[in-house]
């Protein structure tokens, strides 16, 4: 079982940024990947960035430029570096991470408002 605890969600105005975090503890030697997702009002959790481990990143396309995903491996952790951003980044963002036996974990949430 890994447990996830996400942090740094707020309110924005466009333009600016925001920092999240989230946090792994258990059985954390068997996470080989780690991301973050996100679901706005009325739409399906879509993908947002992800890093394996050893380090190799991915992005969606909408935040390609603006986001940067990384890792602490000392603190087991994974946080989501988000800059310029944009009305439609609004959302709940949720951290995962997936392990070598094929299960994922899901954070519980973070709101992350963007005002124009």
């Amino acid at each position: 079982q890994v447990q996830l605890v996400e942090s740094g969600g707020g309110l924005v105005q466009a333009g600016g940024s925001l920092r999240l975090s989230c946090a792994a503890s258990g059985s954390i030697f068997s996470i080989n990947i780690m991301g973050w997702y996100r679901q706005a009002p009325g739409k399906q959790r879509e993908f947002v960035a992800r890093i394996t481990i050893p380090d190799y990143t991915n992005y969606a396309d909408s935040v390609k430029g603006r986001f940067t995903i990384s890792r602490d491996n000392a603190k087991n952790a994974v946080s989501l570096q988000m800059n310029s951003l944009k009305v439609e980044d609004t959302a709940v963002y949720y951290c995962m991470v997936g392990t070598r036996s094929s299960n994922i974990y899901w954070g519980q949430g973070t709101q992350v408002t963007v005002s124009s």
